[in-house]
């Protein structure tokens, strides 16, 4: 597999496997299984859970790894959730709800398939192929034993993945000279990620910060006075994307074309599934109802 392919597999089995790990952070199953441990509803609840593998770690270095969240508002939960809930209990509740939920969405017949162990299979080879030299999130999340259930093995593979490529995007947008907020706000216009006004929210961004970054984004050319993408910067996202898939190349290499070719199509069908079941509410992504 040359780099082109590699890069071409890093951004497919992305989007193939992508459901599947962040449908935990809409499950309802993840509340049932943070409330049992006592962590309050509400925003602590991802921070925690994403961030438990760190260890007990103060907001500057959540904020750090996760990149454009108002570090105002990570610093209203953490470290408090640590007070609550070791960060060994929460990675175990996430573990339990993410296998449940996975279940829901995909059907018993589903969930206990040669297809969904094939897939396991696949990406826990790809995921152990990644170099954790300068991902700090995906190493945090690589020191975590595997589990030995299929469904929470393609979960916490997906998830390294997942984990590991954004900590490969995150160096990328470094380099553009694009902080969180900017980061954030460029990708909403191309249309591919949240709506707007769900990303502002989630985020923790106030209107006034969301409109000034803005502003500063079309003094340097990269939106119009309508917050569309400008020809730069459409061409910045597009970079950027490029950049990102290359950085992401180390486990399609190692596991090699056909493989990858596999985790493709065995991760679009049961992400398929999964978002036909309801992985996610309607009308948070841009262009899906």
């Amino acid at each position: 597999m040359d780099h082109a392919e590699a890069r071409a597999a890093a951004a497919r089995c992305h989007r193939a496997l992508e459901p599947l790990h962040s449908m935990v952070y809409f499950a309802p199953e993840a509340d049932e299984a943070y409330a049992a441990i006592g962590l309050p509803q509400g925003r602590l609840r991802y921070f925690a859970g994403r961030g438990a593998p760190l260890g007990p770690v103060g907001p500057e270095v959540v904020a750090a790894t996760f990149y454009n969240f108002n570090p105002e508002l990570v610093a209203r939960h953490i470290p408090r959730a640590w007070t609550i809930a070791s960060p060994e209990t929460i990675v175990g509740a996430r573990f339990e709800a993410a296998g449940a939920a996975l279940r829901r969405l995909l059907g018993s017949e589903l969930a206990g398939s040669d297809t969904l162990t094939e897939l396991a299979a696949l990406v826990r080879e790809a995921a152990e192929g990644c170099v954790a030299e300068g991902r700090v999130l995906y190493a945090a999340h690589a020191g975590l034993d595997w589990p030995d259930d299929p469904v929470l093995v393609l979960w916490h593979g997906a998830s390294l993945l997942r984990e590991y490529r954004g900590d490969g995007h995150i160096a990328v947008l470094v380099s553009e000279g694009l902080a969180g907020l900017p980061a954030l706000i460029t990708h909403t216009a191309t249309g591919k990620g949240f709506v707007e006004d769900f990303a502002r929210r989630m985020r923790g961004w106030s209107e006034e910060q969301w409109a000034e970054a803005s502003g500063e984004l079309r003094e340097r050319g990269l939106l119009d006075a309508e917050g569309r993408l400008t020809e730069p910067g459409t061409e910045m996202r597009q970079r950027i994307e490029e950049q990102t898939n290359a950085a992401a190349v180390a486990p399609f290499r190692w596991v090699g074309a056909d493989k990858a070719e596999r985790i493709h199509a065995l991760g679009r069908e049961l992400s398929r599934k999964a978002v036909a079941e309801g992985a996610f509410p309607p009308g948070i992504f841009a262009g899906r109802k």
